[in-house]
């Protein structure tokens, strides 16, 4: 991520990487320790996941469980405003939601996928329809300065099961995600969302599944 001021405080200015509780001095050995440490907690979370409340409580408890080995600042919301690096030979990405709008702005999707139903009781089109515009607005919201991705998808994946659906996030590779997201962001294109989550909705969640969160 990029920022659009000057300064971050989340690194650390020895090393030039983001300050982390398990010693990483490069982006290599963070990459690696985050990726182990935050899958050991994924599993945890699928055994105690937290509330499904739908809302940046939810979200913030997920994040907080998957980096709390790796990031002080687990469960926090950033500090500062961020964008996107773009790719070589492509413009400037757009910001994502100011840090002072954050709270307000996620209220404001929270009360949207109520009103959605949380996506229950609709067929696969709808469903991937409404889904594609709900996790736009999550996305851009970017509530953390590092794992934004990692939690949306064990959130969203909630969502699904507890409507009756299964996604399958191996089906896409992170620069579709990319390219998808920042067309929904910049262009309200959400065509691209469509086409992708058409790939990660799998197929229809187990019924013990759904009845237990009936």
């Amino acid at each position: 991520m990029a920022l659009t001021s000057s300064r971050d405080p989340y690194v650390d200015p020895g090393t030039g990487v983001l300050r982390n509780l398990a010693g990483a001095r490069t982006r290599a050995e963070l990459h690696e320790v985050e990726g182990d440490l935050s899958f050991a907690r994924l599993i945890q979370l699928l055994d105690h996941p937290p509330k499904p409340t739908g809302d940046l409580d939810e979200l913030r408890a997920i994040h907080r469980v998957l980096f709390q080995d790796v990031y002080e600042w687990a469960g926090q919301l950033r500090t500062i405003d961020m964008r996107k690096i773009a790719a070589a030979g492509e413009r400037p990405t757009e910001p994502f939601m100011p840090v002072s709008m954050i709270q307000r702005a996620a209220d404001h999707a929270a009360a949207e996928l109520r009103a959605d139903n949380n996506l229950r009781a609709m067929g696969r089109d709808q469903f991937i329809e409404r889904l594609a515009h709900h996790y736009d607005q999550v996305n851009y919201l970017h509530p953390f300065r590092e794992g934004n991705g990692r939690t949306q998808r064990v959130f969203w994946s909630r969502v699904a099961r507890d409507a009756g659906w299964q996604l399958d996030w191996r089906t896409v590779q992170g620069a579709v995600n990319d390219h998808a997201s920042r067309a929904a962001i910049e262009e309200r294109d959400l065509g691209p969302l469509r086409d992708m989550f058409d790939q990660v909705v799998t197929g229809e969640a187990p019924t013990q599944a759904r009845r237990d969160t009936a």
